[in-house]
């Protein structure tokens, strides 16, 4: 007899499995069995297992959908601030250059953090998170990066910690120092990055404050060489790593992360053939963020092409942030992956599930099969395409992480 504490028939089940060969990995009248936070059985509903129905909850999903919890895997939610006016002033005809001279950029949004208490913080990206939550998120990786000093990195990280204790959304933390330039390190580059791989890092393994680090390698940010740093302490602190890459220019950040048999690499609107080989050898997986392609209004796309031919797994984030994409949803992103970048609806999917769980170094989520978390999300529609198709409406029904029902 099957032990469960939740059982679930009458369902279609898009299981993301590749092992199951139809779109979605498809099990039509379907039914699962969750146990202790995890999926013991899962299958066509005519092959359930006997149960004890008199004492086993079973809910009857009437003909929708389950899929496995969503994934946001790039999001930097951590900041305090508004950066509207610069949005009004670009639209008024300012240049970044003119809005970055006047303080603003991420030099704001760094000023407003650093002045934030944890509670402050806390409370911010709670609300962040609870609009994720609310369309099927389970789990998100929250970066640092807006302290851009030692206190007030470790400040955001700690935060991380407390937002993983007290919200039902698992929060997987990544330490993104090198995101840009502070104010007081002007000019000197390789100084601050002296700090980052010096103190820093070394503070945030100690305390076991991340489990990723992420560079941002760009024109505009930080050269290969410093990149490259990084990621040599990271790896002799056991710190996986990740990294912001040509999304402005090809600086070839993608190749390093594949050097370092990274995560991933994020953004790659300007990533060429010789770096889609590159993780295609080395498994790294690509991290597109078509908020941030919109919301800068940009007109290179990602190698979507390449990365198909040399199969490279495709993931879909928010990238929510307050300056390059201050757009808090999922679903709108996969609309956007698919209207801007011509991606399928099963691709988009697979992009916030199962690909998304491979670029956090997740195995037991973003799938739905045996021995994987219970983390489950129920729609009330007639095809997963809708979840692509239709952005505003909200067609979550049920919401289930690691087993306990959310939503």
């Amino acid at each position: 007899m099957l032990e469960a504490d939740l059982v679930i028939v009458d369902v279609n089940i898009a299981t993301m499995d590749s092992t199951i060969d139809k779109p979605y990995g498809l099990i039509e009248q379907g039914a699962i069995a969750v146990k202790n936070g995890t999926i013991v059985w899962l299958g066509a509903q005519r092959a359930l297992p006997e149960i004890d129905a008199i004492n086993t909850p079973i809910l009857n999903g009437r003909g929708q959908w389950i899929t496995p919890g969503l994934i946001d895997c790039h999001t930097h939610i951590l900041f305090a601030g508004s950066r509207a006016n610069e949005f009004e002033q670009r639209l008024l005809g300012a240049s970044y250059q003119e809005i970055a001279a006047q303080g603003g950029g991420i030099a704001s949004t760094v000023k407003s953090t650093r002045l934030a208490d944890n509670e402050t913080l806390f409370v911010l990206a709670k609300d962040r998170l609870n609009s994720l939550l609310n369309e099927g998120v389970t789990t998100v990786e929250s970066k640092s990066g807006y302290g851009l000093d030692t206190e007030n990195e470790l400040k955001l990280l700690e935060v991380n910690q407390l937002l993983n204790e007290h919200h039902p959304i698992d929060i997987q933390s990544t330490f993104l120092g090198a995101h840009a330039l502070p104010p007081e390190f002007k000019g000197n580059a390789d100084g601050y990055i002296d700090l980052v791989c010096e103190q820093m890092m070394p503070e945030v393994a100690k305390r076991e404050l991340a489990s990723a680090v992420d560079v941002f390698c760009e024109n505009v940010g930080f050269s290969y060489e410093q990149t490259e740093r990084v990621f040599n302490k990271a790896k002799s602190l056991g710190l996986k790593v990740k990294c912001h890459a040509e999304q402005l220019s090809n600086q070839h950040g993608t190749e390093l992360v594949a050097k370092f048999k990274g995560l991933s690499a994020d953004h790659i609107e300007f990533l060429d053939e010789q770096g889609v080989k590159a993780m295609a050898a080395a498994d790294v997986t690509a991290v597109l963020l078509p908020g941030a392609y919109y919301f800068l209004r940009e007109t290179q796309q990602p190698p979507i092409e390449l990365l198909r031919e040399y199969q490279v797994p495709m993931a879909i984030a928010s990238d929510f942030n307050p300056g390059t994409s201050p757009l808090c949803s999922l679903r709108l992103m996969l609309n956007m992956a698919c209207t801007l970048f011509r991606m399928t609806p099963e691709e988009a999917l697979q992009g916030v599930t199962c690909h998304a769980a491979k670029a956090l170094g997740l195995n037991d989520r973003g799938v739905l099969k045996a021995g994987m978390r219970a983390d489950i999300a129920m729609w009330n529609i007639t095809h997963p395409a809708q979840l692509s198709y239709q952005f505003g409406v909200n067609e979550l029904s049920n919401l289930w992480i690691s087993g306990t029902l959310i939503k």
